[in-house]
């Protein structure tokens, strides 16, 4: 979820922009990347779900 900026989210072969209050959901296995195309700082919140939460979850 943003909470303020910009997020460019490549899932798979689509790349995804995210503004204020937008998000997405990447399904189990579909390679993925977060990048920041703004010049303003990126925060967003992180939800994962599974039985497995670790950070090398990746």
């Amino acid at each position: 979820i943003v909470v303020s900026g910009t997020a460019e989210v490549t899932r798979g072969d689509e790349v995804i922009l995210l503004s204020e209050n937008q998000s997405t959901y990447i399904p189990l296995g579909v390679t993925h990347r977060l990048r920041n195309p703004g010049k303003l700082p990126l925060e967003l919140i992180e939800v994962q779900s599974g039985s497995y939460l670790g950070e090398d979850d990746i």
